[in-house]
């Protein structure tokens, strides 16, 4: 690699380490971790989102979990033997400054390596904060010349590039780096951006040149999913592509890449499982409730797509793991395929297209879907969609769609999403609950009616919106709920379970609404009371309703399948037995087909493979797993917060929208409603 090229590379690699310290300081600002410095090594004020919290808190506490691991180690050990902690791309971190502040550098010091004008100017930042230069005690300043940019008596910064081995060696040499002192190598989302060859190199060259020694790396992983695609795409728009991922694409090859360069030992979790099983509940709760939150979907893949990795040499550190080793109950990985169930995109009209996740969709009559709600594109920007869509097949039997208007100067759609709609009639649809924002559930109940202009052509509709005329009763402010249409002494019902609110991070309630009345009316239900849960599925059989996964009150997915059985006097609770046990999911869709129970997509945090399509045979409780062939799908597809419809004489699932916010990697929907083709699920077949 020449000049230029390293020079590009750090300039693109300065961009990321610049984003990132904007996140570790907003992140402290709102008290997620307790970093006083961080305001002082970057300034300048910035808000980042829950979101983004939340995915760099788990970075925090999982480097956090291994640097104190090493220094307790090391801390134990006879005087006067001094540890080191060796940083590598540190950037604008505020280690040093942290450690020495809890008092954990008595018996260590720190060495921080990155770019020349990235540690320089770092230098430059501590010299001008007196709060700074108050903890690093005395210290001076290297000449531009020299590698060496700052030095204190247990603290030195050094510019150097990580590619160049030799030259990083010398410069560690001249800053009096102990090779044979125990030492911490932590390189946190830094090898990702070198080339392969030399990130190799590094492993191997840490390895070799010291011999009691941890190596801790935080990375990303995956990148051949849907969110990996959108994850790898990011960062290839930033000009920092991300190296290595292909060769290296998960826990287990990443363990093994470093056991063959030599470490000793080595193990690695993803961050998913870092944080349900190294972090105390109490904790867990503290973080999930200091913000309004509600991007599920997109925090547990994030995690999923990360990982914290510790590999070590030497009898200091190889004898206890750092990290323990995956534990075999945590993770719930699917049955084998039983096969595949083609899909294809069934419209490529871009103008009304149906981009938008939250959303809710029905079928009114065969061969007509309407859509309403949620978070899209609308307009060429991303927002609450205020417009209904319409998807109708035609005469020559292709799916058409178009965008259909309100009609009229009443009310209008409020711009609600994970709100739940039924169908009354071929022209009504019901719409209850939803929210406008975290913290603002929906107003009420809607009814949607739509009128044709003209008789033979779907698209000419339009919608009244109207407040429902619901009887007296309990307000509805609930989102990420379900309404299933259930019967009780032959009287139509709409069964509400579930969900959550303002208040209440999850809902067990079970509500019934009597459709001709529209009244709320109290129905007796027996049986276990179900763990209250959000993001479920719900499908009306026999009468009753089925109700499959969901996402917990300790935001924990579930994999229990139950049955609201209906019985003369009320209702029942059962749980459905099913073997094997299904993988835990949420933000799925369900439907039941020819006997069986299909779950469609969702987010899973207890495999490291992709949600297809679950069956489950009602009558036995047999289940089975059917991954879906996407080859005549343009890719990638997102199979949560979707919505989907059952096409029974198409024998097909309908899978409408999709999508979410990418963590910090911009918002995806899916391009195109997609069909699944059901036929070979069919009896007898």
């Amino acid at each position: 690699m020449g000049p230029q090229s390293r020079g590009r590379r750090a300039g693109t690699v300065q961009s990321t380490n610049d984003s990132s310290a904007l996140s570790k300081r907003s992140l402290a600002a709102h008290g997620y971790v307790r970093d006083a410095f961080a305001a002082l090594l970057v300034p300048g004020p910035v808000r980042r989102t829950p979101l983004v919290h939340r995915g760099y808190y788990v970075r925090a506490r999982a480097v956090r979990h291994c640097v104190r691991a090493f220094l307790q180690r090391t801390g134990a050990l006879p005087a006067p033997t001094r540890a080191q902690v060796l940083s590598l791309g540190a950037g604008s971190d505020s280690l040093y400054f942290r450690l020495k502040a809890a008092g954990l550098l008595a018996r260590a010091a720190v060495w921080e390596v990155d770019f020349p004008d990235v540690s320089r100017s770092k230098a430059e930042r501590i010299r001008e904060i007196p709060e700074l230069c108050s903890l690093t005690g005395p210290f001076q300043l290297g000449d531009s010349s020299s590698a060496l940019c700052f030095e204190s008596s247990d603290y030195r910064i050094l510019g150097a590039d990580l590619s160049e081995l030799p030259k990083l060696g010398e410069a560690l040499d001249c800053a009096g780096l102990d090779a044979t002192a125990p030492t911490l190598l932590l390189a946190e989302a830094v090898l990702t951006y070198l080339e392969p060859a030399d990130a190799a190199a590094l492993i191997a060259w840490a390895a070799q040149r010291f011999p009691d020694a941890l190596f801790v790396i935080y990375e990303q992983m995956k990148p051949r999913d849907a969110f990996g695609q959108i994850m790898l795409q990011h960062f290839q728009r930033l000009h920092s592509p991300l190296h290595g991922l292909e060769l290296f694409p998960d826990v287990e090859a990443q363990v093994q890449r470093f056991l063959q360069a030599g470490w000793t030992a080595c193990s690695a979790l993803d961050l998913n499982e870092f944080y349900r099983r190294l972090l105390p509940a109490d904790e867990r709760r503290r973080v999930e409730t200091l913000e309004p939150f509600d991007e599920f979907e997109e925090w547990h893949l994030k995690c999923a797509h990360y990982f914290i990795l510790a590999a070590s040499r030497g009898d200091t550190l190889s004898g206890t793991p750092v990290l323990p080793p995956p534990e075999t109950s945590f993770w719930v990985d699917p049955a084998l395929p039983s096969g595949f169930l083609s899909a294809r995109a069934v419209t490529s009209d871009q103008h009304s297209s149906l981009k938008r996740y939250g959303h809710a969709s029905v079928l009114l009559s065969p061969g007509i879907i309407f859509s309403a709600g949620g978070f899209g594109e609308e307009e060429g920007r991303h927002c609450r969609v205020s417009t209904f869509h319409l998807l109708w097949r035609s005469r020559d039997s292709e799916w058409k769609s178009s965008r259909i208007s309100t009609l009229g100067t009443g009310s209008q759609w409020d711009g609600r999403l994970y709100h739940t709609m039924t169908r009354l009639s071929d022209t009504q649809v019901l719409v209850l609950g939803g929210r406008l924002s975290p913290v603002t559930p929906a107003s009420g109940a809607l009814q949607l009616e739509l009128y044709r202009s003209e008789a033979d052509c779907p698209e000419s509709q339009t919608v009244t919106v109207t407040e429902a005329a619901m009887e007296e009763g309990p307000v509805l402010s609930c989102w990420r709920h379900s309404t299933t249409e259930i019967y009780y002494q032959n009287q139509r019902y709409l069964f509400v379970y579930g969900g959550r609110s303002v208040e209440e991070p999850v809902l067990s309630d079970c509500r019934f609404l009597h459709v001709e009345t529209m009244a709320w009316v109290p129905i007796p239900v027996e049986g276990a009371v179900p763990e209250g849960r959000h993001s479920h599925s719900a499908c009306g059989w026999q009468g009753g309703a089925l109700i499959a996964g969901g996402l917990g009150a300790s935001e924990e997915p579930l994999n229990s399948v139950l049955f609201l059985r209906p019985k003369s006097s009320g209702f029942l609770w059962e749980s459905v037995d099913i073997q094997p046990p299904i993988t835990p999911r949420y933000s799925h869709t369900a439907h039941v087909f020819h006997g069986k129970l299909l779950l469609v997509g969702g987010v899973w945090i207890h495999s490291s493979s992709v949600p297809g399509v679950t069956v489950i045979d009602l009558t036995s409780g047999s289940s089975s797993e059917y991954q879906l062939d996407t080859t005549s799908v343009p890719w990638p597809v997102m199979l949560h917060s979707h919505n989907s419809v059952l096409l029974p004489e198409e024998q097909q699932i309908l899978l409408t929208g999709g999508g979410g916010n990418c963590f910090s990697f911009g918002t995806y929907f899916n391009p195109h409603p997609v069909a699944l083709d059901l036929s070979s699920l069919s009896t007898g077949q």
